[in-house]
C-alpha cells in the first residue's frame, strides 16, 4: 500500500464510521518529550498561580512517556532551574555531575588530547550533568500529572485538524485494530478527535504533522533547509575499576573522512554505566556508508575500545536530530498551534545538546498560550512565543553557534580553525556571537552520490564483544509493532527503490537505516524487490530525511509501537 492509497482508506474509513469521537480541550501537545511535558507544567503552573483553571491534555505515541526519549546526553539544567528552581527537592533524576572533559582527535590508530585551555566553550560541561533523558522525562510526567495535566500514552497523533478558516483546531489520533491490507479487524476502533483553542506540537525532530505543518503553512519560506544528523547510542556496564563517574568524552577525525560531517560521544553515567554513541550529518554524500556500523568501528579504536572492556552492552537506539541554526528555524506559530522543542529544530548542535533548549522553548510557548486563552483567544497566531525567543537566552545561544555546521562541511581543518575562532579568541576579546553568517541552500538528501563515483567502504565483522549487529542491537532496544497493522513506513512510487535507488545508489536504504528495516531481495531472475520490514523501526525518521529521491513518507504506527528504551 502506497502513501496516497493509505491516506486515502484513512479518509474513507473515517467517513463509513464516523463521526469520531471529540474531546475539547484549552491546550492539546502532541508529544510527551522534555518540550511538550515542560509546555504543559509551564500552563498548570501559571494557572495555578492566578487560581484559573486551564484544561491541558499531552498525546504521546510512545507506551508510557520516555519510552521513545533518546539522547546523550550531557543537560544544561538552566531551563530546568527556570520551570522548577527546587528540581533537586523534588528529587529530578540529575545525580552525576560532569567531572571532566576530554576533547580527542582520533586518527586510525593514535589519540590527541585537546589541552583544556585551547577547547572552544562549545564543549564546556561545568554546571552540567550526566543523564537519562527518559528517565527525566518519566519524571516530568508525574510533575505535570500532580499539577492536574491529562497525558494519554500510547496514542499516535495521525492527523491534523483545520477548522472552515483554514486555523488548526486540534488533531485526531489514528484508528486501531486495521489488517495489513488497511481492513477494519475485529477489534477496530475510529481515532479520536481532540480540540482546543491551540495545539502545540512536540514531535521531536522531523515530526509527522510538523512537517505537513510546515508545507501547510509555508512556515519555511526564506529559511535555510533544515540540516540534521542521526545520532546512534549504546548503553553499557562496565568493571567497577573502569567507571570514571562524570568523564565526558567527545571525539573528532576518525573513522570520519573530510567529507563528513560527525563524531563520538562517551559519557560515564553513576553505577559503573556509561553512555556512547555517535553523530553523523545526513548530508554526506557517499551512499556506501553505513553509520550504524561506524558507530561499531568506531568503539574499536584504541581510545575507546580501553573503556569498553570486560563490560556489557544494555541498550541501543537511534533518533535524527537536528542542527538546530537560527537560519533554518522555521515560523514557529500559525493560527491555531505553534511548533516547539526538536520539532521547530532548536537543538544547539555545537553544544550536542537539546534538552535545555526543548524545556525552554516548550515554556516560552507555554506563557504566550496561557496569555491567549485567559484573553479569550483562540485558533490565531501566538506571535508572543517567537517574540519572547529572540529576546531570550536561547536565541543568544543559537546565534553563538550558528556557523558550526556549515565551517565544518568546508573540511575539518577549516571547521576546527572557525570553530576556535568563533567559541574561543572572539568570546576572549568580548565578543559574544560571530558578526558574520554562513548559509546552506541544499536539502541533506541531495548531497548523495551515485555509488559508481563513491569508495565502497568494507566494514569489519563485529567480534560480539565490542562491535554488534543491526539485528541483535534492534533485539535490545525493546522494538515492538503489531505485525497485523499497515506498514507506517510508505512509498510514494513503489517501482522508484530498484529503478532509482537501486541502480543509482545501490540502495542505500539498507545502510542508513539502523535497524534493518529496509533489505533489497534478489528474485531468481537477478531483479531485485525492496523489502520493508517495519516491525524493526525505531522511529528514527532517519530514512524520511535521506531517501535521495523523498520517496519515503514516515507516519505514525498504531500508539505503543515502537522502541521502549530503558535508562537511555
Amino acid at each position: 500500500m502506497n502513501y496516497t492509497e493509505f491516506a486515502t482508506l484513512q479518509q474513507q474509513l473515517t467517513q463509513q464510521h464516523g463521526p469520531r469521537e471529540s474531546m475539547e480541550y484549552d491546550i492539546v501537545i502532541v508529544g510527551g518529550g522534555p518540550a511538550g511535558l515542560s509546555c504543559a507544567i509551564r500552563l498548570k503552573q501559571l494557572a495555578t498561580e492566578k487560581g484559573q483553571d486551564l484544561s491541558v491534555c499531552v498525546l504521546e505515541k510512545g507506551s508510557e512517556p520516555g519510552s521513545h526519549i533518546l539522547s546523550g546526553a550531557v543537560m544544561d539544567p538552566r531551563a530546568l532551574n527556570e520551570l522548577f528552581p527546587d528540581w533537586k527537592e523534588r528529587g529530578a533524576p540529575l545525580h552525576q555531575p560532569v567531572t571532566g572533559d576530554d576533547l580527542l582527535v582520533l586518527s586510525e590508530t593514535g589519540v590527541t588530547r585537546t589541552p583544556d585551555f585551547l577547547v572552544p566553550r562549545n564543549f564546556h560541561n561545568q554546571g552540567c550533568y550526566v543523564i537519562s533523558l527518559g528517565t527525566l522525562t518519566r519524571w516530568l510526567a508525574t510533575q505535570a500529572e500532580a499539577l492536574g495535566v491529562e497525558i494519554f500514552p500510547g496514542f499516535a497523533a495521525a492527523e491534523v485538524l483545520y477548522n472552515d478558516q483554514g486555523a488548526v483546531k486540534g488533531v485526531a489520533t489514528g484508528h486501531l485494530g486495521l489488517n495489513k491490507q488497511g481492513e477494519p479487524g475485529n477489534s477496530f476502533q475510529l481515532g479520536m478527535e481532540l480540540h482546543a483553542k491551540y495545539t502545540i506540537f512536540a514531535e521531536g525532530a522531523r515530526g509527522h504533522l510538523g512537517k505537513q505543518l510546515i508545507a501547510q503553512y509555508q512556515l519555511d519560506a526564506g529559511k535555510d533547509p533544515q540540516s540534521y544528523a542521526i545520532g546512534i547510542k549504546e548503553l553499557w556496564e562496565i568493571p567497577p575499576e573502569k567507571a570514571k563517574p562524570g568523564l565526558v568524552v567527545h571525539t573528532a577525525g576518525w573513522p570520519m573522512n573530510d567529507n563528513t560531517f560527525g563524531g563520538g560521544f562517551l559519557y560515564h553515567l553513576e553505577d559503573n554505566k556509561l553512555t556512547l554513541g555517535f553523530v553523523i550529518g545526513l548530508d554526506y554524500e557517499n551512499p556506501w556508508l553505513s553509520p550504524f556500523d561506524e558507530l561499531q568501528r568506531w568503539k574499536t579504536h584504541p581510545a575507546i575500545r580501553s573503556h569498553l572492556e570486560g563490560g556489557k552492552r544494555l541498550g541501543y537506539g537511534a533518533r535524527a536530530i537536528n542542527n538546530g541554526t537560527p537560519q533554518a528555524l522555521p515560523k514557529t506559530v500559525f493560527p491555531g498551534g505553534a511548533l516547539i522543542g526538536c520539532d521547530a529544530g532548536y537543538l544547539n548542535a555545537a553544544r550536542i545538546k537539546g534538552s535545555h533548549a526543548a524545556i525552554k522553548s516548550g515554556m516560552l510557548c507555554a506563557e504566550a498560550a496561557y496569555e491567549a486563552v485567559v484573553a479569550g483567544r483562540q485558533y490565531d497566531e501566538l506571535t508572543a512565543y517567537p517574540a519572547a525567543f529572540e529576546q531570550s537566552w536561547l536565541y543568544e545561544e543559537l546565534s553563538q553557534s550558528r556557523n558550526f555546521k556549515a565551517w565544518f562541511k568546508k573540511g575539518p581543518t577549516v571547521g576546527k580553525l572557525m570553530t576556535g575562532i568563533e567559541q574561543w579568541l572572539l568570546p576572549k576579546i568580548g565578543i559574544s556571537s560571530p558578526p558574520w553568517t554562513l548559509h546552506r541552500h541544499q536539502a541533506d538528501h541531495s548531497f548523495l552520490k551515485p555509488a559508481s563515483q563513491m569508495p565502497k567502504i568494507d566494514y569489519p565483522k563485529p567480534d560480539g564483544k565490542i562491535s554488534f549487529d543491526k539485528l541483535s542491537s534492534v533485539f535490545i532496544s525493546n522494538t515492538n509493532h503489531n505485525e497485523d497493522q499497515p506498514a507506517h513506513l510508505t512509498l510514494k512510487n513503489e517501482m522508484v527503490p530498484v529503478q532509482v535507488n537501486w541502480t543509482t545508489y545501490a540502495g542505500p536504504e539498507q545502510r542508513y537505516c539502523p535497524a534493518g528495516v529496509y533489505e533489497f531481495v534478489k528474485h531468481e531472475d537477478g531483479s531485485q524487490r525492496l523489502q520493508i520490514n517495519a516491525q524493526n523501526c525505531v522511529h528514527c525518521k532517519t530514512c524520511d530525511i535521506k531517501d535521495p529521491t523523498q520517496n519515503i513518507v514516515w507516519i505514525t504506527p498504531e500508539g505503543g509501537g515502537g522502541p521502549n528504551y530503558a535508562g537511555m
